[in-house]
């Protein structure tokens, strides 16, 4: 799932997703104060915006320039100096630590790898008193996919994330639950994996 993938994914079709917040950020994270925000793989912008017109000031990231391009455009004017699209590989480069109130990682394809650098890197990057915030469909929803080299095993679940935790931080929420909204059509997705944490220091 590299750069030229979501290209294409994007390239494929006006529109990928149905351009409303998602189900997890929007009850998760409904009651927070607004501050910094990070959205990772922001895709076509839905959450940011949702965040941006709740206070939040958003720095969103994406692989994908389409996606990033269709997010500014379907921005409002009176939101635009509150979001900051960013190009980039979130699990490349981590992002600065100490940095944000709120990290959101929204169905992000987060693939393990040694010495779990990326999501120890998201963790970093929430400030004292920060929420991290990860969603992810319930992957023993899905079965791999050996024809295309897909195996749900490769990439962390909210729960392995919570395993990266220490005395710093509460788990606020650790669960799998019924989705709130829709599944993605044609996709058997009927329940959430969800960790909301808050860093104490």
């Amino acid at each position: 799932m590299d750069e030229q993938f979501w290209e294409d994914k994007y390239s494929g079709t006006a529109q990928l997703f149905s351009g409303n917040v998602n189900g997890v950020l929007a009850t998760e994270a409904a009651e927070l104060s607004p501050g910094q925000a990070l959205e990772v793989g922001c895709g076509e912008g839905a959450d940011a915006r949702w965040l941006a017109r709740r206070g939040w000031r958003v720095t969103a990231i994406d692989i994908s320039r389409t996606a990033l391009r269709r997010a500014a455009d379907a921005t409002d004017p009176d939101l635009a100096d509150r979001i900051s699209w960013q190009h980039g590989d979130p699990t490349g480069t981590p992002p600065p630590a100490d940095a944000f109130d709120l990290v959101s990682v929204q169905y992000f394809p987060l693939e393990r790898r040694p010495g779990h650098e990326t999501p120890r890197g998201l963790l970093a990057a929430v400030a004292p008193g920060g929420t991290l915030l990860y969603g992810s469909h319930d992957m023993s929803e899905l079965p791999p996919d050996h024809e295309h080299g897909f195996d749900p095993g490769d990439y962390y679940q909210p729960a392995d994330v919570a395993e990266l935790l220490d005395d710093d931080w509460i788990v606020l929420v650790n669960e799998t639950r019924p989705r709130t909204t829709p599944p993605p059509e044609g996709t058997p997705h009927t329940h959430d994996t969800v960790l909301r944490a808050r860093r104490l220091r």
